[in-house]
């Protein structure tokens, strides 16, 4: 298999550009549930045999000394490192050279633009990413695959170039569900391959936020059609009203991030400024500049809104919305809005992308299913329930 990718990589690359290393003689394990695997790991996770420059030319040919623990876990777990991934400036906005394997002329989505579009281009069947914002979930929807973003701290982030400690969460990428948490499974020993569902006894809500409005018509309709597929496959459907305090708690998001940012990399504002995009600097000087006050504010919200999202799952099991405001945006210069994703990241739930709808023009449209903080196996099972019903 890991030759297979190598290949893949060799034929497809120089078009998508997901990668920005290749190993030249990766390691390849003949043991442990992972053997055999081939790895895309964003770059924003250090490496101690590749190089590891968090997308930014202050750290060209940078070289840690040991691994990030997500990748020190794979390794241990079998997993070969095939090469790191394209990402995002410190995982941030300003994009890299990365194109959408199913329109080049589209962006794949960021900040883990290149394991997303890694893996929907077939080079390697997983991928590691994260998320401060929408930056599983949404390059997922855009490049049609699974992407998973567990409960907040499931995964290790020890070894990640940081932007907002509370918020950034380690995430996977996979072709379909069952592929998303089978790698899930096999790279943290959890139980977390998908279990039968009682379909008939699952609640299953449509989450109606203050944004959906402003998902397009094609993504709005993509919404609709998975809620009459879920009616038609026996799950039990309710409409979710969203409380007031996740809308505050939405609000926060921006607020929480930047400061955060600003106290993990204003060091490297202090110190490679020249070298950083303007649309980094202008994040990090935002976060420099806000009173602790403000910043305490926001973490009340968040915490308010950590309640009312608690007892939403008092009625429903998961929760459906969409993925991205719409398709994949023209050009690469916007890595797209992360508006349907920011709330569950700070909610610390877990979230996945179901890849099957698609626009006229035929780019993906992913539906984003939520669960309950801690619950993922019951997440992952009804989604790959729901990705099958989508499916019929």
């Amino acid at each position: 298999m890991v030759a297979l990718a190598r290949d893949a990589v060799a034929r497809r690359d120089g078009e998508i550009k997901a990668f920005c290393h290749v190993a030249a003689e990766p390691e390849i394990s003949a043991e442990g549930p992972l053997a055999g695997v081939a790895i895309g790991v964003k770059d924003i996770f250090d490496t101690f045999d590749m190089p590891t420059t968090y997308g930014s030319r202050a750290y060209t040919g940078h070289r840690p000394m040991t691994d990030a623990a997500i990748v020190a876990l794979a390794r241990r777990r079998g997993g070969t490192i095939l090469g790191k991934t394209v990402t995002t400036e410190f995982a941030y906005f300003d994009p890299g050279p990365t194109v959408n394997p199913h329109n080049t002329a589209h962006t794949p989505g960021g900040s883990s633009s290149g394991s997303a579009a890694a893996v929907a281009a077939g080079m390697v069947p997983a991928a590691i990413g994260t998320q401060t914002g929408g930056s599983i979930v949404r390059p997922a929807s855009f490049c049609g695959v699974a992407g998973y973003k567990p409960s907040f701290r499931l995964l290790p982030t020890t070894g990640m170039k940081h932007f907002s400690p509370s918020l950034d969460t380690v995430g996977l990428f996979a072709a379909t569900i069952s592929d998303v948490a089978l790698f899930a499974h096999l790279l943290t020993g959890r139980p977390l391959n998908p279990e039968p569902v009682d379909i008939t006894s699952t609640r299953i809500g449509i989450y109606f936020c203050g944004e959906l409005e402003t998902a397009n018509a094609e993504m709005q309709g993509a919404l609709e059609r998975a809620a009459e597929a879920a009616t038609a496959a026996g799950f039990r459907l309710v409409a979710i009203n969203e409380p007031e305090e996740n809308a505050r708690a939405r609000a926060a998001h921006a607020t929480l991030q930047n400061f955060e940012a600003g106290m993990s990399c204003g060091p490297d504002l202090a110190l490679f400024e020249e070298q950083l995009s303007d649309k980094l600097k202008l994040v990090l000087r935002d976060g420099l500049a806000t009173p602790p006050s403000v910043y305490d504010d926001a973490r009340r919200a968040a915490k308010r809104g950590r309640g009312a999202t608690r007892r939403l799952f008092d009625e429903v099991d998961v929760l459906l919305t969409p993925s991205a405001p719409g398709a994949a945006p023209a050009g690469l210069s916007f890595t797209g809005d992360p508006r349907f994703n920011k709330l569950w990241t700070l909610m610390g739930t877990p979230t996945v992308n179901i890849p099957f709808f698609k626009d006229k023009s035929g780019l993906p449209l992913g539906i984003q299913a939520v669960g309950r903080f801690g619950q993922d196996l019951r997440l992952l099972s009804v989604a790959r329930a729901l990705e099958q019903a989508f499916a019929a």
